[in-house]
């Protein structure tokens, strides 16, 4: 039997109304958080909101979420065999499951 990781997930567009998702996913040892999480999109549920642009050096750093209370990059935190608790950064105006606002206010289209 191979060994599961366990994200439990913030789901929402209201920081006041969301609720968690718990999902199971393979684990491999070297695994990042944001594997897990593309595994879920693509195998359990493509309707969770999440981002990454890692194919694109000038928009690193939006992977960021906070991952048991603590901020980290998806892309470089890694994967365990344990409950991990995700959600998104609570210091950012959401905009829906783990994906917050991350341009300066200055720079957004009105």
């Amino acid at each position: 039997m191979t060994e599961q990781a366990t994200l439990k997930i913030w789901r929402g567009t209201d920081a006041a109304a969301g609720h968690f998702d718990t999902h199971q996913v393979p684990f491999e040892p070297g695994q990042s958080v944001l594997d897990g999480l593309r595994w879920i999109r693509v195998h359990r549920d493509p309707s969770l909101a999440i981002r990454f642009s890692c194919i694109n050096a000038n928009a690193c750093k939006e992977c960021m979420i906070e991952l048991d209370g603590k901020t980290v990059y998806a892309c470089t935190a890694r994967l365990t065999p344990q409950v991990m608790t995700l959600t998104p950064l609570s210091n950012k105006k959401l905009v829906r499951d783990l994906v917050t606002e991350i341009a300066p206010p200055a720079e957004r289209f009105a």
